[in-house]
């Protein structure tokens, strides 16, 4: 990304590669959620894997390496039993200042619509295979908390998190995006919203941030979004910007007024895009996208 008006790069599907087939192929079963870091010459790409309601949901966070960003292998699987959990959202693969590897693990509590993230760290990342899980985002009662997206800067660590309202069992996909910062990465303070979905629009019902780039002092972020309950699951992909404030945090983004990048097979889910820059300048994609059998596959381009 540039300064100014220059927008985040979006998928074209046409030149598109899957990356990782689901582990099924029916809807419900996916591969995707990817979260997607360069490091010593290979790019790591975190994911999740999931299966039907009642058959498993998502049932592991997976982080797999490559030397040329089509061809994967595993080195880290994380069952979802390992944090008591009825299911795991997408998780956020980072590599601090120090060189350790984390990764961030979104939790549901069985029984509820309730989420929160958990924690792993090691030296490397075959090491998260077993690392100890600590909460650092637990939501509350009223709350639930998942799929975070991280940065590091010399402001500290900054994080976007998707933030459900659970005072209503039906009503508890509506979803923003809220901003928090910390001086570790561990400890969070909640900070402001944002992103919320806009009245009208096709993000009305719900909006989460996937992916950021940071510019300075601009900051232009992926995010999905859904007019209605009836699209949970099937979200599309749209952009929003904004601006680093004084105190060195960012504030509220505002989204671009275009229509959204869908999967040209019904119900048009494209979600979850995370990028990494290239060499040569140009920017590779990961997204998880609706194939025609309305099973999700994970899948990769270059822009």
């Amino acid at each position: 990304m540039t300064t100014g008006t220059t927008t985040l790069p979006l998928p074209g599907w046409e030149d598109s590669t899957v990356v990782v087939e689901p582990p099924g192929t029916e809807p419900g079963a996916w591969s995707g959620a990817p979260s997607t870091i360069t490091a010593d010459g290979y790019v790591y790409l975190a994911y999740r894997l999931r299966l039907p309601i009642g058959a498993g949901r998502g049932i592991a966070n997976v982080v797999a390496r490559s030397a040329d960003g089509i061809g994967f292998t595993v080195v880290a699987e994380i069952s979802k039993d390992r944090f008591g959990a009825e299911s795991l959202e997408r998780p956020a693969l980072v590599r601090t200042p120090e060189g350790r590897w984390r990764l961030y693990v979104s939790a549901a509590t069985p029984g509820t619509k309730h989420w929160r993230v958990d924690l792993l760290e090691a030296d490397t990342p075959e090491g998260l295979a077993d690392a100890p899980a600590r909460t650092v985002l637990a939501g509350d009662e009223a709350t639930g908390v998942k799929d975070p997206v991280l940065h590091h800067d010399e402001h500290g660590w900054h994080l976007w998190a998707s933030v459900h309202p659970l005072e209503s069992w039906d009503d508890a996909d509506r979803m923003t995006t809220e901003y928090a910062t910390s001086p570790d990465g561990v400890h969070w303070t909640w900070v402001r919203t944002a992103l919320s979905g806009r009245a009208g629009e096709w993000d009305a019902r719900g909006v989460r941030i996937s992916s950021v780039v940071v510019d300075g002092d601009r900051i232009t972020a992926s995010y999905d979004g859904r007019a209605t309950a009836g699209e949970n699951w099937e979200e599309r992909t749209g952009v929003a910007h904004g601006v680093r404030l004084a105190d060195g945090t960012f504030g509220g983004l505002t989204a671009e007024d275009r229509d959204p990048v869908g999967s040209p097979h019904k119900p048009h889910g494209l979600r979850y895009l995370s990028l990494i820059a290239l060499p040569d300048g140009r920017q590779r994609l990961y997204y998880e996208a609706t194939r025609h059998d309305g099973a999700h596959d994970l899948r990769t381009e270059v822009i």
